[in-house]
């Protein structure tokens, strides 16, 4: 009964909006076209469709509202009229009873909020669609925020997220882009995050990471989370002051420089996605502060971690590549890094992969530097690889809203920020240091341990080939090529380990002095320069 209630309600709601509008009738079928029909009796809106979306959202409540921010952050899916409207959804809901949330405390942590705190504020400091946030003071009289989920929430969530399913299969069933666009996979991850959210400890674990990356770091400040008092249902953490990124008027006020602020909030993102591969992936307005304490030296104070992103190693490696690449102008080595990073399938036609990227990057470079948007030119790539059957790729989509989050912000404070003059050196410095010789040796050490827990196994794996050798069969037919293949890729494979966990063994020894390389690391290094020979 509850949820055809929901379901009569989110019916009058598409009605009221002229959502149908938004779907191509043609290629519904009967039954669907004729649930949509009295959607006419509402007339047609002068609203437009981004706007009409955005308001029946507001309106189905917080649960979609939190679907809608999701959405305003997949330019990949969405077109851009839509993403900007959706974009606006704030997530200013009014706030549950202060006694439920003192109740929710007590019973997360055990004890009373007299005694857990010397003071604790009724009125909360902020309510969104999740989790509500009250001031505090400990009892050491440091100030805090208490965090807690609103009471009841999960079990709406997974009742409106059954509904996006169904939503999600028709469209993915009746739309001709439904396959490439695989929406059940976007509300599936949409299911992940918001789900994700329900935990506390695991932002705070996300808070912790980041605060120890940027730990005495000018750059970013991270709140500390309060262990002692956190759980999956509540989490405290340190309190902290500064000014709304987007309050331009106090920044200026306080003399705050802005170009440097422009500049460090570049620096950031490219810090914590490569040399980190961990970042903010949640970075609007509401989330960022700036401690202008130092004027000239500004930096930011980011809080609510809920939402984190990381990419691959390769996929770290091209996205680097394919910027420089764009830099450069080189368009056709940015279309051979799509097809050999995967990101279009690899019978992709490369010269003519290559013509459709000039064709959207190449005007945007007739432009001054300061002015080309690196985010939109990205969106514009992955529009166009689309034409060639790229899949969505939701970690580097993730990135490329931050991208946008990011830069957007600082032209916002620093309009003539060229964010080219900040990233073409990170991402130089970068690629020559991940191939460094102290790179290579890093990665190098990290094997070794794996290789030296096999070590017992390879003497009678070499026994048993060398046994294998022996025992072959008297002269007469020659053995199939294939047979002696294999044979000599085992051996090459051994003496390969070998040799390979005997200079492991023995080069910090090496640097040292000669005189104290283990001799069992010398056996090693010999056993597997002779079965190289032996191959």
């Amino acid at each position: 009964m509850i949820r055809l209630r929901r379901l009569a309600k989110i019916a009058r709601v598409v009605g009221k909006y002229r959502l149908d509008e938004l779907l191509n009738k043609d290629s519904l079928p009967f039954a669907m076209r004729a649930m949509l029909a009295p959607a006419a009796l509402f007339g047609r809106s002068k609203a437009g469709r981004g706007e009409r979306l955005r308001m029946a959202l507001e309106e189905l409540g917080p649960i979609f509202i939190k679907f809608g921010q999701l959405l305003s952050t997949r330019p990949d899916l969405v077109p851009t009229d839509i993403c900007t409207e959706l974009a606006q959804l704030q997530d200013n809901v009014p706030p549950f009873s202060s006694a439920i949330f003192k109740t929710n405390i007590e019973t997360a942590l055990e004890g009373t909020v007299d005694d857990l705190f010397h003071s604790f504020e009724a009125d909360p400091l902020a309510s969104a669609s999740v989790a509500q946030v009250h001031a505090a003071v400990l009892a050491d009289g440091r100030d805090v925020v208490v965090k807690a989920v609103r009471p009841g929430i999960e079990n709406t969530i997974r009742k409106d997220i059954a509904l996006l399913y169904t939503l999600a299969r028709l469209l993915a069933k009746y739309s001709e882009d439904g396959r490439r666009l695989r929406p059940v996979e976007v509300i599936a991850d949409y299911e992940m995050v918001i789900l994700e959210e329900l935990n506390l400890q695991s932002e705070g674990a996300n808070a912790s990471l980041l605060r120890h990356n940027f730990e005495n770091s000018p750059l970013l400040y991270v709140p500390e989370i309060h262990w002692p008092y956190s759980n999956e249902n509540v989490l405290v953490m340190e309190r902290i002051y500064g000014i709304p990124v987007t309050n331009m008027a106090d920044l200026n006020a306080a003399g705050v420089d802005m170009k440097l602020l422009a500049e460090r909030g570049v620096e950031i993102f490219f810090t914590q996605v490569f040399e980190h591969n961990f970042f903010h992936a949640d970075m609007h307005p509401g989330n960022i502060f700036v401690d202008a304490s130092k004027p000239k030296s500004p930096s930011y104070l980011a809080i609510d971690c809920a939402i984190m992103g990381s990419l691959s190693s390769d996929d770290q490696f091209y996205l680097a590549r394919n910027l420089l690449a764009i830099f450069k102008r080189d368009y056709r080595q940015v279309a051979e890094l799509h097809i050999r990073s995967g990101w279009v399938p690899a019978d992709t036609p490369v010269n003519e992969f290559t013509g459709a990227i000039r064709s959207v990057c190449e005007p945007i470079f007739e432009r001054p530097l300061n002015e080309i948007s690196l985010g939109h030119m990205l969106i514009s790539l992955f529009t166009t690889a689309r034409r060639f059957n790229m899949e969505v790729q939701p970690s580097l989509v993730l990135l490329q809203k931050t991208l946008l989050n990011i830069e957007g912000l600082g032209r916002q404070m620093y309009p003539q920020l060229d964010l080219w003059t900040t990233a073409q050196p990170f991402l130089d410095k970068w690629l020559k240091d991940r191939y460094s010789p102290s790179a290579v040796f890093k990665q190098f050490k990290r094997h070794v341990p794996d290789w030296l827990e096999h070590l017992p196994q390879i003497p009678p794996m070499i026994f048993q080939a060398l046994k294998n050798m022996q025992d072959a069969p008297a002269p007469g037919p020659t053995p199939a090529p294939e047979q002696n293949g294999k044979s000599g890729k085992l051996l090459h494979r051994l003496g390969a380990a070998l040799a390979g966990v005997g200079l492991g063994v023995a080069f910090p020894h090496w640097a040292e002095s000669i005189n104290q390389i283990p001799v069992s690391s010398l056996i090693l290094v010999g056993l597997g320069l002779l079965l190289l020979l032996l191959r």
